[in-house]
């Protein structure tokens, strides 16, 4: 037994270590009793033993870009701050052509995956982004596509007129490799009507991503965290994570992704410490014990915070990324234009006492530097 959870004193905290060191599952109350009641030196013990379950001392990155097509939304969310409307001086909306031209200034470089997701643009459906990826795979065969939130999957396939799965299967053919995690949010219903209330529903996001599962696509998940929310919403989001998990094993990773408060309508919340995420890495790593990675999304949080993540259960730092997005960047991330080398994000692994590892999208390792 590590010595910290041997001198625990609170009885409930002791029997609630010795179930997460015995590699038993925690239940909901007690996943809320390590967010309220776990100081973090604790949080971050348990949460790297079960770490080194699923990925030993090990790190993971990958050499990636994003696209983000377009900015024009049909939605409003009142956390956003990337939403522009049309005829904004900062909104953009990329033609294939341009699109394209960004796949081709990456060549010459060794990237693995692309990343595209934007605002949920109200004229196009699913033929219209799914010949976009057929025109990227045509271009680049072996370049994974991760591509579109479960909101804009529910858009584009609905405009065409399609159910979920059948347009899921279309998509596929056009190129889709995987889905990122976006659109989650918050799943309590009561507070998506705060948040973002003409979104797809929680229940809509959920069916999603298990019909993607269901026929041979893997996704990612998130959470919207530290804004209205509480820790009882959390634990609630992550639980239904889990078991969606236990039925189809379709998720890579999950993803915390943190509230910023810059040119948004929330703006008036302020951001939660870097001690809160700390504590929310944490308490996903030990309470999403089916889901084998958890990563910091260092644009978000900026290289420090996700550096210092790597303590809390965090096994992924995402990717080099080469300054190609800017959702978090227009909501005041500290990192305005994104990207880090191959050098640099091993760098900061190794800083952190862990192995850096080159992935692929799927997280076949690709080499260990």
């Amino acid at each position: 037994m590590n010595n910290l959870i041997y001198h625990i004193t609170d009885g409930r905290l002791k029997d609630i270590a010795e179930k997460i060191e015995a590699g038993k599952r925690i239940s909901a109350e007690e996943g809320l009793i390590l967010y309220k009641e776990a100081e973090l030196p604790l949080l971050g013990i348990l949460a790297g033993i079960v770490k080194r379950r699923f990925s030993g001392n090990r790190v993971f990155f990958n050499n990636n870009f994003h696209i983000e097509p377009t900015n024009k939304c049909v939605y409003n969310c009142r956390f956003c701050s990337y939403h522009k409307p049309e005829g904004d001086p900062d909104s953009w909306e990329y033609s294939h052509e341009q699109i394209l031209d960004i796949v081709k200034t990456f060549d010459s470089k060794p990237v693995t995956e692309v990343h595209i997701v934007g605002g949920v643009h109200p004229a196009y459906d699913i033929h219209y982004w799914g010949s976009l990826l057929s025109k990227i795979r045509k271009h680049r065969p072996q370049l994974h596509i991760k591509a579109f939130s479960a909101i804009e999957l529910d858009y584009m396939i609905t405009k065409a007129g399609f159910p979920i799965e059948e347009g899921l299967k279309i998509l596929k053919e056009y190129g889709l490799d995987s889905i990122p995690g976006g659109g989650a949010e918050i799943f309590d219903e009561e507070l998506r009507k705060h948040i973002c209330d003409d979104k797809s529903s929680s229940d809509l996001w959920l069916k999603i991503h298990e019909t993607a599962h269901s026929i041979g696509i893997p996704s990612n998940a998130t959470i919207l965290y530290g804004h209205i929310e509480t820790y009882a919403h959390r634990i609630d989001h992550m639980e239904r994570l889990r078991n969606l998990q236990d039925r189809t094993k379709g998720f890579n990773c999950f993803i915390p992704l943190k509230f910023k408060k810059a040119n948004n309508n929330m703006s008036y919340l302020g951001e939660v410490s870097i001690i809160e995420d700390l504590r929310n890495y944490a308490v996903s790593r030990i309470f999403l014990d089916n889901f084998p990675h958890i990563k910091a999304y260092w644009p978000m949080i900026g290289k420090e915070a996700a550096q210092l993540s790597l303590s809390f259960g965090v096994d992924d730092m995402d990717g080099t990324i080469d300054d190609t997005t800017r959702i978090y960047s227009m909501a005041g991330s500290k990192e305005e234009s994104p990207a880090m080398k191959t050098e640099e994000i091993c760098h900061l692994i190794r800083e952190a006492g862990f192995i850096p590892v080159e992935r692929d999208s799927l997280y076949n390792p690709v080499k260990e530097w």
